[in-house]
């Protein structure tokens, strides 16, 4: 299936859930903030939310520093 992820179009196999996703850029157990088409998911929906072709996310990572 073909997404777009923060802007750049890329593909991931059928029934992907955000929390793999999450997995294979590296951000698992990190604090990030994902919208899909321009509605936050919550964190407790990663796992059980399922993309589908033509999606729209965007995965903000939190950064420290002061």
């Amino acid at each position: 299936m073909h997404i777009t992820l923060n802007g750049d179009a890329r593909e991931f196999p059928l029934d992907t859930t955000v929390i793999e996703v999450l997995q294979i850029l590296g951000y698992a157990g990190k604090r990030v903030a994902v919208e899909r088409n321009g509605e936050i998911v919550p964190k407790s929906q990663h796992d059980s939310t399922i993309l589908k072709d033509g999606d729209q996310i965007e995965i903000v990572a939190a950064v420290g520093g002061g």
